[in-house]
């Protein structure tokens, strides 16, 4: 039975996941899933790993395509997902209603769960940026809970190791024990483009092309969006 490798991005996990048995049953074919977080997916193309299915953020399927690593015309942008700010469930929910609000939020909180940038996490890039330019780092760093990626930071806040978390909206839906508060309030709104391409040493390049049309049928839409993914192709 003829095999397609995948290495996606967690923040797209949800639907990956829920399409790659569907697809497997329509074409007989198997999908081997590898999840991770984006820069260290990125990194490990870049180190040699061959994959048929590349699924990582826009701009780190950019960076593979200058390298000649991924097929320029399969190039398919996914979904686009939102930086969310989550509480455990039944926990009161802080007010991140401006910029102003949820930095007071943070400072107030015992302890801030997010992904930690040294894992190669968007999210967690893009918060450690944010707080640095916020000028909160250090407050917010000396009770920080570090995940290993958005799923973990979910699992942190729902367990109750810590009073807010911050990660990409798909990635906490999934998490039973969670509250998402809502997105980051102004302009600290935050959205990453997810984004797939074919290897270009891929071993079933064919089968690749095959599941990113199953990715991106008009179908799913709906889908996408109950996953807390908007989505970035056609209906």
């Amino acid at each position: 039975m003829p095999t397609i490798k995948v290495m996606s991005a967690g923040a797209v996990k949800t639907m990956v996941a829920a399409l790659a048995p569907e697809f497997e049953r329509a074409s007989g074919m198997t999908v081997d899933l590898n999840f991770g977080t984006a820069g260290a997916l990125r990194e490990r193309v870049k180190g040699g790993e061959t994959s048929d299915l590349v699924v990582l953020s826009e701009s780190a399927i950019a960076e593979l395509s200058k390298l000649g690593l991924v097929v320029p015309a399969t190039i398919t942008d996914l979904g686009r997902t939102v930086t969310g700010v989550i509480v455990r469930e039944g926990s009161a929910r802080p007010d991140i209603s401006t910029p102003d609000a949820f930095i007071k939020a943070l400072r107030d909180a015992r302890s801030v769960a997010y992904t930690d940038p040294k894992a190669g996490g968007s999210g967690g890039i893009m918060f450690a940026a944010l707080i640095e330019k916020l000028g909160i780092a250090d407050v917010v760093n000396a009770k920080a809970v570090l995940g290993k990626g958005g799923a973990d930071v979910s699992q942190i806040v729902a367990d109750g190791r810590a009073e807010i978390g911050t990660t990409f909206i798909s990635e906490a839906l999934p998490v039973k024990g969670l509250t998402v508060v809502g997105p980051l309030p102004g302009d600290l709104y935050n959205a990453n483009t997810y984004t797939a391409a074919a290897h270009t040493r891929a071993a079933n390049g064919a089968g690749a092309e095959a599941f990113l049309r199953t990715l991106t049928a008009p179908a799913t839409r709906a889908r996408w969006a109950a996953a807390g993914l908007e989505p970035a192709f056609a209906g």
